[in-house]
């Protein structure tokens, strides 16, 4: 059967967004599968207002996982000024897809974000991409990867970030990298390691040192590879912690790494620094 894409728009029936604090809207429809952005904002948002946007792919290795995955991390971070966005995207367990369409859907998310500037109050040109495991290939992909881009999308409207924050990113693609044997050959325009340019985005990239499936030398590479081309890449790695270590319920390694990220965004100079909000 045909599918049928759309991309819908947002009507506010008041100048202030304040009422868009945690609510959802729809941003990608295809045949009957609806895909929705979660918005947790600062209170009192104005239409007016140029807040910093944080984009986070749920981890799940393209099989499975929900938008919900940051949601602590979007409840911190609204409170610290930005405009956060939890983002659904099509994955093999739910909807029977591949790797290659969750890409499709986080590119359609960030044009859709970034086009509906004025309405959420965001500034579309400070907009961070965050994501954990597949959720940080998503969030690199967009930044990085020119192709898998959905027919239907307005390509005049960029999908790259102007930062990134990877937890535990799946980079490489290639040979002997994660999910190479869904992959394939197209590793060599879908693998962030791969298409790392000139202009890449500034990048903060956590790490474990005992993660199984991310090697702590493939992400050596990656900053190595960064600071070739002249773009940033802070690397931290934790001590024999392994995958998905800064998830909430490591109480203690969350609250430090959204510290890390805190931290790196005030350099950025889209946070104030000092920030007086206490991490749950």
């Amino acid at each position: 059967m045909l599918k049928k894409y759309s991309i819908f728009a947002i009507v506010f029936v008041s100048y202030s967004i304040s009422c868009l604090a945690q609510k959802k809207v729809l941003y990608k429809q295809i045949d009957t599968v609806r895909l929705f952005i979660e918005i947790h904002a600062p209170e009192n948002v104005m239409a007016r207002d140029k807040h910093p946007a944080l984009v986070f792919f749920f981890g799940g290795g393209w099989k499975g996982g929900d938008r919900y995955h940051f949601l602590n991390h979007a409840r911190y971070f609204s409170q610290r000024g930005l405009v956060c966005f939890l983002v659904d995207y099509r994955t093999e367990g739910q909807h029977g897809t591949t790797p290659f369409e969750a890409l499709k859907d986080a590119k359609s998310s960030i044009r859709f974000i970034r086009k509906k500037a004025p309405e959420f109050g965001i500034d579309a040109s400070k907009i961070i991409a965050a994501g954990g495991s597949a959720g940080g290939h998503l969030a690199a992909a967009t930044a990085l990867i020119e192709d898998f881009n959905d027919e239907t999308d307005d390509m005049s409207i960029s999908c790259v970030p102007n930062a990134l924050a990877l937890f535990n990113p799946v980079v490489d693609n290639g040979p002997g990298g994660y999910g190479h044997e869904r992959i394939g050959l197209a590793y060599k325009d879908f693998s962030p390691l791969h298409n790392i340019q000139k202009g890449a985005p500034p990048t903060l990239f956590f790490l474990g040192t005992n993660d199984k499936l991310i090697p702590v030398a493939t992400a050596q590479y990656y900053q190595t590879v960064m600071e070739n081309v002249g773009s940033s890449c802070t690397l931290k790695l934790y001590e024999g912690e392994g995958h998905g270590f800064f998830n909430y319920r490591n109480r203690d390694l969350y609250k430090e790494t959204v510290l890390e990220m805190d931290h790196f965004l005030q350099s950025l100079g889209y946070l104030e620094q000092n920030p007086v909000i206490e991490i749950d």
